[in-house]
């Protein structure tokens, strides 16, 4: 049996988004039990030229919804407006992604291997096929926002661990 783009892409967002929410859920319980404001654990960075732990959250949900629809030839949905400022509403970010991938089939998806994904960054358009796209664009940078949410609330003192991150605890 192969691996399909759909069981490289959609399953694997909607597995860790999962993990991730569960990380947040801890995160909650820990700001709740010590009195810390969540909008406090909120704008915490891992270092000062960092982005935030919201937006690492935040940034990681829009790589899946992007990604997505652009492996399955559809429209890319409307920006979100990034104002959540606590774990809270970082979950409610969460459940509306990993409910907008459920709307996803395989046969969307599967065979978009060749298909030509165009991106701007910082003004210049690079040009991809779906493969590349995935494989060395989207799930890095996705993994990437993920380990740092997981890590800014690691480093803050969030009981969590690499069991926690994987969705297995």
């Amino acid at each position: 049996m192969s691996l399909g783009m759909y069981g490289a892409s959609i399953p694997v967002y909607q597995r860790q988004l999962g993990a991730l929410a569960k990380v947040l859920e801890k995160g909650s319980a820990w700001a709740a039990a010590r009195k810390v404001d969540e909008a406090v654990l909120g704008a915490t960075r891992l270092t000062p030229d960092m982005l935030p732990f919201t937006r690492q959250v935040q940034i990681a949900c829009r790589f899946a919804e992007e990604s997505a629809a652009r492996l399955a030839g559809a429209e890319v949905p409307a920006p979100h407006d990034n104002s959540e400022k606590t774990l809270s509403e970082l979950q409610k970010r969460i459940a509306s992604v990993l409910a907008y991938l459920q709307g996803f089939k395989a046969e969307q998806i599967d065979g978009s291997e060749g298909r030509e994904v165009v991106l701007t960054i910082a003004g210049t358009p690079l040009k991809l096929n779906g493969e590349q796209y995935l494989l060395h664009f989207a799930l890095p940078n996705f993994y990437f926002h993920c380990t740092t949410a997981y890590a800014i609330l690691r480093q803050s003192g969030v009981e969590i661990g690499k069991r926690d991150f994987l969705g297995a605890a």
